[in-house]
């Protein structure tokens, strides 16, 4: 009974009817299944229920106190009086900075960066192409009586066609390659920078690893699939498959619980850039002991609001907020503290 007390149904009924208006999606964007791939089954079931788990957590992750603070001042900050259009025109150079040129890893790693760019990139494309085929929303069909001439379908509308043996025939039918291969690099040099990076090493988990072997096993056991079709005749090619699907579909259930879920919180950024801009503008905070300028008012104060929500109260005995005091002062409290602990300095 605890454990279900413990579901938030809100959070669990927008999951499922995010799940329900995506199969809707896939049974009318297919023609009623006309143009479905029933050997796609296993993909479309595995992405319902990551639709399902990362609407559900999103949403219990937004209504967490520090995440609805933000939410709620960085579009309190969007919609600020007399800066409404200078924020919509600053949105797309902020969307391009902050989710897909990730400018903001570079300043810290141009290897790290790199590595991003590669896996981010990669993981678009591949998506780009598997979900419109897992939905049935796109399909190929082949022209006339030309074994070598296909057309592309988006849903019923025909778009372009193409000889399969041309450049753009080669290009659209290993797409998915391309992707892998993106991704296999950027694993790399995360592999390289978590063996031999000591700052790395100092802060790894052991669940650091878990993203980066499922972004491996997904592309080794799709680019092993060519390989089998291209070189090796279709050997292995039906066990491949079944590799390949599990290690997809165990890798769309590991989204919603594991570090791949950063990815739907990383658009937040957007919010947070306008916050921090609102607060820089503002009334800074001034510390209690030594008087000098440390952070943005509205942060201190939104601060001292949510760190109580959480566990963190960190009011004083004699009346004020720890929050209250510049991080040098309050570096020189705790030694203070600790001095009157043991007695004195000597």
């Amino acid at each position: 009974m605890n454990g279900l007390a413990s579901i938030d149904r809100r959070a669990a009924a927008w999951g499922l009817v995010a799940a329900i208006v995506a199969l809707a999606i896939a049974v009318a964007g297919s023609g009623n299944l006309r143009w479905f791939d029933a050997s796609l089954s296993g993909y479309l079931f595995g992405t319902l229920f990551a639709i399902f788990g990362v609407v559900y957590r999103y949403l219990v992750w937004l209504r967490r106190p520090p995440t609805a603070l933000l939410n709620r001042r960085g579009w309190e900050a969007f919609r600020t009086r007399g800066r409404r259009a200078a924020n919509l025109a600053a949105l797309p150079g902020l969307v391009v900075r902050n989710l897909l040129v990730q400018s903001f890893i570079r300043a810290r790693s141009s290897a790290r960066w790199f590595a991003h760019q590669l896996v981010f990139w990669g993981c678009v494309l591949a998506a780009l192409v598997t979900f419109p085929l897992v939905f049935g929303l796109l399909h190929f069909e082949s022209v006339g009586q030309n074994g070598r001439r296909y057309r592309t379908f988006v849903g019923t509308i025909g778009t372009f066609s193409f000889d399969s043996r041309s450049f753009l025939g080669w290009v659209t039918f290993h797409l998915l390659d391309i992707a892998a291969a993106l991704v296999l690099a950027g694993v790399f040099i995360f592999l390289a920078r978590r063996v031999h990076d000591p700052g790395a090493l100092a802060v790894e988990r052991s669940n650091d690893f878990l993203a980066l072997a499922g972004l491996f096993a997904v592309s080794v056991t799709g680019l092993a699939l060519t390989a089998s079709n291209l070189w090796m005749e279709g050997r292995f090619y039906i066990f491949l498959n079944t590799v390949h699907a599990l290690t997809v579909i165990l890798g769309l259930l590991y989204i919603p619980f594991g570090k791949l879920f950063h990815i739907f919180q990383r658009p937040a950024n957007v919010g947070v850039a306008y916050y921090k801009r609102e607060a820089a503008e503002g009334p800074q905070q001034r510390c209690s002991r030594c008087g000098e300028p440390y952070a943005s008012m509205m942060q201190v104060r939104d601060l001292m609001h949510v760190l109580p929500q959480v566990g963190f109260d960190y009011s004083l005995t004699g009346g004020g907020n720890y929050q209250e005091f510049c991080p040098p002062c309050r570096r020189r409290l705790v030694t203070l503290a600790q001095s009157r602990r043991v007695g004195g300095f000597g």
